[in-house]
């Protein structure tokens, strides 16, 4: 079935203890939509400005993904974030960061993502996201991902968005911080008491925390010795996830468990080198392989 995505679209300098790399393609959404690709038909929503490379639409329209839904700004610039990864490749520093065009995004989702069954509201703006549920009118499963920045400032906003969707994906620092419980069991479900029926709570290189009513598990990373760049990990992890369901088109409590798995294994490709290098040269049969390993790594 297919699925639409709105969120940022950006160009990235990336520093790493190794080396750097200076405006590469970014942004939640388009790591989303290339890790979405492997599973499903991808409508991407966002905005760029005037300086945005044509080549990157060329690589995201040569990975089936409907472009659209990206607005250019005339005169714009891109959103740009420039960031410095310390040695252990898990904490970082921003260094820069231009909101640009995204600033005064306001999505417009063409007549054909209004309709689409599965929506994820990949890391943005809370108001953007609003504004994005009030447009589509085909949805029955829409799941958004959220951060710190729009849990300290725009917290009201948030707090009507939860009880809005069906699904939450945040990191284990922000389910504590939207919580304030230190505890990330208590704060999983806290969180889906504020109104998802679902939680995933994303705890980077020790894989990720689900959520429900019914039901709490943990499903762990997959064993990467490679780690490049971790920029866009948790979006790709969204994407496989998301991707897969759309694919099956349900959420069955068995098919979201497939799902994260899957999420996890497109996260773990995306850290083995810089920006979609890594991505956008695999196959599907390269992430069924991985899932094979992976599922052999849980059984005993």
């Amino acid at each position: 079935m297919p699925l639409v995505v709105v969120g940022s679209v950006a160009l990235d300098s990336v520093e790493t203890p190794k080396e750097t790399r200076e405006n590469i393609l970014g942004g939640s959404a388009v790591y989303f939509s290339v890790a979405a690709s492997y599973f499903a038909p991808v409508r991407l929503v966002g905005v760029v400005g005037e300086d945005w490379p044509p080549e990157h639409t060329q690589l995201l329209q040569s990975r089936g993904i409907n472009v659209d839904g990206l607005q250019v700004v005339k005169g714009g610039k891109t959103f740009f974030w420039r960031g410095r990864y310390l040695e252990n490749m898990n904490d970082r520093e921003t260094i820069d960061v231009q909101l640009n065009v995204l600033a005064d995004f306001d999505p417009k989702l063409p007549e054909e993502c209004r309709r689409s069954p599965f929506m994820f509201l990949a890391n943005g703006s809370t108001t953007t996201q609003l504004k994005a549920i009030e447009q589509s009118i085909g949805a029955t499963l829409t799941v958004a991902d959220t951060m710190d920045l729009w849990i300290r400032t725009e917290r009201e906003q948030l707090e009507e968005m939860l009880t809005k969707i069906d699904g939450l994906v945040l990191n284990d620092s922000e389910a504590k911080l939207l919580t304030g419980e230190e505890n990330l069991v208590v704060a999983g479900q806290k969180v889906r008491e504020m109104g998802p029926r679902f939680v995933v709570v994303k705890k980077g290189e020790h894989g990720a925390m689900f959520f429900s009513q019914y039901e709490t598990y943990v499903l762990p990373a997959y064993p990467t010795e490679k780690v490049v760049d971790p920029t866009g990990a948790g979006d790709s992890f969204a994407g496989g996830m998301m991707g897969y369901l759309a694919e099956q088109g349900n959420f069955e409590p068995t098919t979201l468990k497939k799902a994260m798995a899957f999420g996890i294994l497109v996260a773990s490709f995306t850290v083995e080198d810089f920006s979609l290098d890594r991505l956008i040269n695999i196959t599907r049969e390269d992430l069924e392989r991985r899932m094979e390993q992976y599922q052999q790594m849980l059984s005993f």
